[in-house]
C-alpha cells in the first residue's frame, strides 16, 4: 500500500484503488507500529474514490510531517571506494575503510521536515561547491519505537568537493537547503523488501541521459535492522523517524551536476523520485 501527503488530505492507494483517510494529521497516521494492519481496516472501512481530468489527484507533497530525516555512510562497497578516493589528499581516507569494517555505522543528521523536497521539486547545489551528486537512498521510515513500518526513495544530495577536503566538512556537505527529497509516497508493505529490490539512478541534462546506475539492495553490507537499531539506540523520535541508508551509485570523479538537470530515482514497488536541480 502506498500513502501520499497531498495538499487535501492523506491518499491511501491498495491494488490501484484509492481512499481518502479521515486522519488529516500525518504524523498520527504514520506513527503506528501496526501500520499495516490499520491501512488495510481503512479500505475496508472508507468509500474508494475516483480521479479524473475533472477531478485530479491533488498536488502530492513529501511524504512527511514533523520526522527528522537522518542518514547513513559507507554502507555499499563502493561508497566506501568513492569516499576514500575523494578524501585522499586530506588524508582522511582510511576513515571511511574503518567505517565500512567497523560494527558502529555511520550515522549523521541530513534534514530538518520543513527542509525536505518532495517529488518534481527543486534540490539544490551548493554556490561554494565545485563537484555535486545525487546519492539515491532506500529510506526507511520506523515508527517513535524504533519499528521498520514503511519505506520511502530519498536524494541524499552531496557536495563531494566539501567533503573531500576535510572528513569533519560532512554537515556542510550533506546537510544545506536543497539537500533532502523524499518521495514520491510512503511504501507500507505487509513483508519487508527483499535484497534482489533495485535502485535505479538516471540523471537527464539538456533532453539526454548523462549518466545511469543501478544497484540492488544486496549490495548492502549493512540491513536496515541494523541501522535503525543504532539510530534508536540513545536517541528518541516522538512521531518516528526517516533513515536514509547509504548509496552504491556513484557517478565517475569526472562528473558533477549542474543546474536544470533531472534527476530520477526509483525503486520498484515504490516509484520513482524526480527532482530538478536548481
Amino acid at each position: 500500500m502506498k500513502l501520499y501527503k497531498t495538499q487535501n488530505g492523506i491518499i491511501l492507494e491498495k491494488d490501484d484503488t484509492f481512499y481518502r483517510l479521515h486522519e488529516t494529521d500525518w504524523d498520527l497516521a504514520v506513527n503506528r507500529d501496526d501500520l499495516y494492519e490499520w491501512l488495510e481496516i481503512q479500505t475496508e472501512q472508507l468509500i474508494p474514490i475516483i480521479f479524473t481530468d475533472d477531478l485530479p489527484m491533488p498536488e502530492v507533497l513529501a511524504p512527511i510531517g514533523s520526522q527528522e530525516v537522518w542518514a547513513s555512510g559507507v554502507t555499499y562497497f563502493r561508497s566506501r571506494t568513492a569516499r576514500m578516493e575523494e578524501s585522499e589528499k586530506a588524508g582522511g581516507g582510511s576513515f571511511y575503510d574503518r567505517v565500512y569494517e567497523a560494527e558502529r555505522p555511520e550515522l549523521f543528521f541530513k534534514s530538518t521536515a520543513w527542509r525536505v523536497i518532495g517529488n518534481h521539486g527543486t534540490v539544490r547545489i551548493r554556490r561554494d561547491s565545485s563537484w555535486d551528486v545525487p546519492e539515491p537512498e532506500l529510506t526507511l521510515f520506523a515508527s517513535s519505537s524504533g519499528t521498520l513500518v514503511g519505506y520511502t526513495i530519498g536524494n541524499d544530495m552531496s557536495s563531494r568537493s566539501i567533503e573531500g577536503e576535510n572528513p569533519l566538512y560532512l554537515p556542510q556537505a550533506k546537510s544545506y537547503t536543497g539537500s533532502a527529497a523524499l518521495g514520491p509516497c510512503l511504501y507500507v508493505p505487509e513483508y519487508p523488501l527483499t535484497d534482489d529490490t533495485v535502485i535505479d539512478l538516471s540523471i537527464i541534462r539538456d533532453g539526454e541521459e548523462v549518466f545511469n546506475g543501478e544497484v540492488t539492495l544486496a549490495q548492502m553490507k549493512r540491513k536496515p535492522e541494523e541501522l535503525l537499531k543504532y539510530l534508536f539506540l540513545e536517541m528518541s523520535f516522538p512521531q518516528g523517524a526517516y533513515l536514509m541508508t547509504g548509496t552504491g551509485i556513484i557517478p565517475p570523479s569526472d562528473f558533477t551536476l549542474q543546474k536544470e538537470d533531472v534527476v530520477h530515482i526509483s525503486i520498484e514497488p515504490i516509484g520513482t523520485l524526480t527532482n530538478v536541480v536548481g
